[in-house]
């Protein structure tokens, strides 16, 4: 098979038409649409490629659908971004429907390039740097948190705990904004902010849009929370304004992502405005919830059914902090294994499996002509987890990720791993969060592992949890319990 760019069609070698692809069998009018289960989509599309290879075909009522599960030609149509692939017509559609503000993640572009550069000023590791204290409030929330329920030795609710962790970070590193979900069950913001996502990719994969002649009232309730969360958005971006109206020199150090992306917007000369901005907001609070929630979740199934790496990581953690409980800026730099654990997860629960983009010409991938407008959707997972491509790819192994692993440990499975497993992405549209993302995974194991020992990661039922895909994808009812670790003596 020819392995040319992801580029204009190349008139050196006959290629292969769409229409020569091979894939499931299609229905009248409706083609595949009819036969997607949206909470495991992904794990059908990764079935789909092992029966049918790692290209095939298919069709979602009148849109044509390429999916790609070959890592070499994923990577060359994730760094064929802006100009080559842009995000679908169809999520712009529904986002735009839905009346939220536009931002980086559905941006295309010249209005991309301006908002990246924006988002960028704010995500400089400088900066996220300086976000510490924030990150440290909310941290010390999240172990009273959890002291509570390992006072009353009950079971802690994984998914929702690890949300609210990462809505209060993201408020009050980004946004300068003192959202507590952490202290009471009853803060709303969460509570809205959860409805967004699982509706937007509900409407995107339905093949007709039921909600426009016959809402629900979980349709009806999400108007609600769109406003609700907008109007948070606006008073998040009026306050900044008006203290960096009161305070000046916060347009040469800002104190959080939103000042320092105000700042980027207004040196854009007029390109951007505070509705862009406000894109961002949304996009940071929606993005920044689930991903780090859910590989947190993640993170700590896979090290609860890994006793030996669960041992490694708590005397990672204790050795690093020494007698303190709760972790500096600088415990979190030295925390190699703990960042090793976060890496090897992603590759084998990456919260999003699948990249859906959109030709924005005729261009080839692999043998294949894909015509303008085709619908191209990368399986990010499926080669990171095969053994034809990752060494002893089924197995929970963080040291694959360090220079120096344990004695004996093959040093090829860190390069291998590192070219096959993208979980934030590659290429020019790379996920600008991915530092925050780190150091927010790194700061929630510290806490935990500093204070607590766990006594169980597990589900109701005793089962592995499922993987369950609602926009990202997350472990379905992860519940852990914790003894509260005893002071040291001598």
């Amino acid at each position: 098979m020819a392995t040319s760019p992801a580029t204009a069609p190349s008139a050196q070698a006959p290629l292969r038409s769409f229409s020569d692809l091979p894939g499931p069998r299609r229905m009248p009018v409706f083609g595949n649409a009819l036969q997607i289960d949206r909470t495991r989509f992904h794990q059908q599309l990764e079935g789909w490629a092992q029966e049918f290879g790692p290209l095939y075909r298919l069709r979602f009522v009148a849109r044509d659908v390429l999916v790609v599960g070959d890592h070499a030609e994923i990577a060359k149509i994730l760094r064929n971004r802006p100009d080559g692939f842009h995000r679908t017509s169809r999520l712009n559609e529904i986002w735009t429907e839905m009346g939220l503000p536009p931002g980086v993640f559905g941006a295309n572009g010249e209005t991309w390039k301006a908002q990246r550069r924006m988002v960028m000023a704010g995500f400089d590791p400088a900066h996220v740097k300086s976000y510490f204290p924030s990150l440290l409030k909310v941290s010390r929330r999240l172990a009273r948190r959890w002291q509570r329920a390992a006072d009353e030795q009950a079971f802690i609710d994984l998914q929702p705990d690890l949300m609210r962790f990462t809505v209060d970070t993201i408020a009050g590193l980004a946004f300068g904004a003192d959202v507590d979900t952490l202290s009471s069950d009853d803060d709303v913001i969460q509570r809205h902010l959860d409805q967004i996502f699982p509706a937007l990719f509900k409407r995107i994969l339905a093949p007709i849009p039921w909600w426009r002649w016959w809402p629900s009232a979980a349709d009806k309730a999400l108007k609600t929370s769109l406003l609700e969360v907008q109007a948070a958005v606006t008073d998040f971006i009026a306050k900044a304004r008006a203290r960096m109206q009161e305070r000046p020199e916060l347009a040469r150090q800002p104190e959080n992502l939103l000042q320092a992306m105000i700042v980027a917007a207004d040196a854009e000369g007029g390109a951007l405005n505070d509705e862009q901005v406000a894109g961002n907001v949304l996009t940071m609070l929606l993005a920044g919830e689930d991903t780090t929630a859910n590989t947190l979740a993640w993170m700590l199934h896979l090290l609860w059914t890994h006793p030996h790496e669960l041992k490694r990581a708590t005397e990672e953690v204790r050795q690093v902090l020494g007698a303190a409980r709760e972790p500096g800026l600088e415990h979190l730099a030295a925390l190699d294994f703990i960042e090793a654990c976060a890496h090897e997860t992603m590759r084998l629960k990456p919260v999003a499996p699948m990249l859906p983009l959109q030709a924005a010409t005729e261009l080839q991938i692999a043998d294949v002509a894909v015509p303008r407008n085709c619908v191209v959707i990368s399986l990010l997972r499926r080669d990171s987890v095969s053994d034809a491509h990752v060494p002893q790819a089924g197995e929970f192994l963080p040291d694959r990720w360090l220079q120096d692993g344990e004695p004996g440990q093959p040093t090829h499975l860190a390069t291998q791993a590192k070219r096959i497993s993208m979980p934030f992405g590659a290429g020019p549209r790379i996920c600008p969060g991915r530092y925050l993302a780190l150091m927010e995974m790194k700061m929630a194991m510290a806490t935990l592992l500093a204070n607590f020992d766990i006594v169980d990661v597990s589900t109701a039922d005793g089962q592995a949890p499922l993987e369950y895909l609602n926009f990202t994808m997350a472990p379905l009812g992860l519940r852990m319990r914790l003894n509260a670790r005893l002071p040291a003596h001598g």
